[in-house]
């Protein structure tokens, strides 16, 4: 992998992971359109590393907090909303580790992919536009924490997205925007830690080459800005801009396949 290929799958795993428009989709449609090789086990890795050092940079006094009291069983916002983001991990790691498998082969269709980014699309849209918007992070409880869990697992396609449909999931359990982005960010620590220490198993020391430290300071900084631009917008506007790219992108990717 050259270092340009690096810095663009660095910059699509950055504003992906956060974004609600499916990473994992993205890293696959890139190269096929580009007519990319598969950049291998290795730079998947450095993407995912990227990503977590940007949603540790962000969150990290937060976190501190959420240990602290969480570890320590404290009756405070923080020490509960620990517990309740550690079981709403468990179904998607669950389901991460048992298709892992088919989410590296079968899942990785483009033409699935994009049906998956028009269907999320207008799953979003419904539910952003016709939910409530009452609930402040203090107030998300077990209930929430679930759901939203739950729905993170929906997550191993490629095309739903691991941020779009968690926060789709807290609007509909009445989580402001602006709540619900904050609470799948902090939900995704732990599946992004997850997925880059098990396959930096697979990387030896000599695996690790420039492109790989570019791709993770690309998507790091990228990563952070994202989630720093979304919690902005979202307390100011809708996900209707991320609606409409699904839609677009969506069509577009389906129109080539065929004409493929």
């Amino acid at each position: 992998m050259d270092l340009f290929q690096a810095i663009v799958l660095g910059i699509v795993q950055g504003l992906g992971e956060f974004l609600p428009i499916s990473s994992s989709a993205h890293l696959v449609l890139v190269p096929w359109l580009a007519g990319w090789p598969y950049a291998g086990l290795t730079f998947d890795v450095a993407l995912h590393v990227g990503t977590l050092f940007a949603v540790i940079a962000f969150f990290w006094r937060d976190w501190l907090l959420l240990i602290g009291d969480g570890l320590r069983v404290k009756k405070t916002i923080e020490g509960r909303l620990f517990w309740y983001i550690a079981f709403g991990t468990i179904p998607g790691a669950l389901v991460g580790y048992l298709l892992e498998d088919q989410a590296e082969t079968i899942f990785r269709n483009p033409l699935l992919i994009g049906i998956m980014l028009i269907i999320m699309g207008i799953i979003l849209h419904l539910v952003d536009t016709r939910a409530l918007a009452i609930k402040k992070l203090e107030e998300v409880g077990l209930k929430e924490g679930l759901m939203i869990g739950i729905s993170q697992a929906l997550a191993i396609v490629p095309g739903v997205s691991r941020s779009g449909i968690t926060m789709t999931a807290g609007r509909l359990m009445g989580l402001t925007r602006e709540t619900s982005a904050r609470f799948s960010f902090l939900l995704s620590t732990p599946i992004v830690a997850g997925a880059g220490l098990k396959k930096l198993t697979d990387v030896s020391p000599g695996d690790i080459n420039t492109a790989f430290l570019v791709g993770v300071a690309v998507s790091a900084v990228v990563g952070f800005l994202s989630i720093k631009f979304l919690l902005n917008y979202l307390a100011r506007r809708s996900y209707s801009i991320f609606v409409w790219y699904r839609f677009l992108l969506g069509a577009f990717v389906i129109t080539v396949y065929l004409i493929r």
